[in-house]
């Protein structure tokens, strides 16, 4: 088997290390210094210091030599690049399944991640992994479990079989529209979250915050037709715990720089790295205006509301 995984970020790159366990693997890298750093060293040094990458990793900045001979393609591009990626790789693009990993919502036409990806390829089967899925814990061989979504059932446990190692299991599941709206809405959840921490506001108020936050993600789901049970899962429930309480989630790191005082672009370069809930908080409201909690953080995205206000107003809402 050979995969293609193009974008080498934190996770992109942790992804290939996963199943470069069981498969060849080409990583496509926007940079080529950043290629021939992994070909010469092992180690993408901004992303993932100190982790060993295995030998079956090719990485190219040559999007044509990644994607030939490709049997499965996984998408690790930040979701606000993924259309015009897409769209200038389409003409080398095989025809085999397609795993994205983004998160979120594009500002420009409110689709999730899966639906981009359907717009600009339009006949390839597309997936979404997501899941509690730190990148540095599973870069360091700690466990962890995702789920693999695709509307058909087959080719999920397919791709769901390739992801799984001893360390890493992949569960297959068939609710597409779940697990896009869990993994964007978690984002957004992290930063109200970390706000939170950040302003002090106590144990109580981040239990409670994170309570309400599940609640309207669930409501969302249900509104676009995912299942209920996809909510209590692992790229429900369990991705937004760890989204929401890791000092590695960069949304978590912007929410509590947020709730500390600093502007919104001083939180963003505090944090290092895309936060996207900062997009996909304003995006989600313009596919559904009744989110209430979701507007709550955009006030204070765009400073007109300090966190401890935004918290006060979802606290009451109960």
């Amino acid at each position: 088997m050979r995969v293609a995984v193009l974008g080498a970020g934190a996770w992109g790159t942790t992804v290939a290390g996963v199943l470069a366990q069981s498969a060849d693997v080409a990583l496509w890298c926007r940079r080529g210094e950043l290629a021939e750093e992994v070909a010469a060293t092992r180690e993408n040094s901004r992303y993932l210091p100190g982790v060993e990458l295995p030998d079956r990793i090719l990485a190219t900045p040559d999007v044509a030599v990644a994607l030939g001979g490709a049997s499965l393609v996984v998408l690790a591009v930040p979701l606000q690049q993924l259309r015009s990626r897409l769209a200038a790789w389409r003409p080398e693009f095989p025809d085999v399944p397609v795993v994205n990993l983004a998160k979120g919502v594009e500002t420009a036409t409110g689709q999730f991640g899966t639906e981009v990806v359907q717009d600009v390829l339009r006949d390839r089967q597309v997936l979404a992994l997501s899941g509690p899925n730190l990148a540095a814990e599973i870069a360091r061989g700690q466990p962890a479990a995702t789920v693999v979504a695709g509307s058909d059932a087959a080719v999920a446990t397919a791709v769901a079989t390739a992801f799984t190692t001893p360390q890493f299991h992949a569960h297959a599941v068939t609710d597409v529209v779940g697990v896009d709206v869990a993994g964007a809405f978690k984002n957004v959840v992290a930063l109200a979250v970390g706000m939170v921490e950040g302003a002090g506001l106590g144990a109580n108020a981040r239990a409670a915050v994170l309570t309400l936050g599940l609640s309207e993600m669930a409501a969302l789901g249900g509104r676009l037709g995912a299942r209920p049970e996809t909510f209590l899962g692992l790229a429900g429930a369990g991705d937004l715990v760890a989204t929401s309480t890791s000092t590695l989630s960069r949304n978590h790191r912007v929410g509590l720089a947020l709730g500390e005082g600093l502007p919104l672009a001083d939180a963003v370069g505090r944090a290092g790295g895309t936060a996207e809930g900062v997009a996909t908080a304003p995006a989600l409201l313009r596919r559904d205006a009744d989110l209430p909690f979701v507007r709550d953080v955009v006030a204070v995205l765009a400073g007109e509301r300090s966190p401890v206000a935004a918290v006060s107003r979802l606290l009451s809402a109960t």
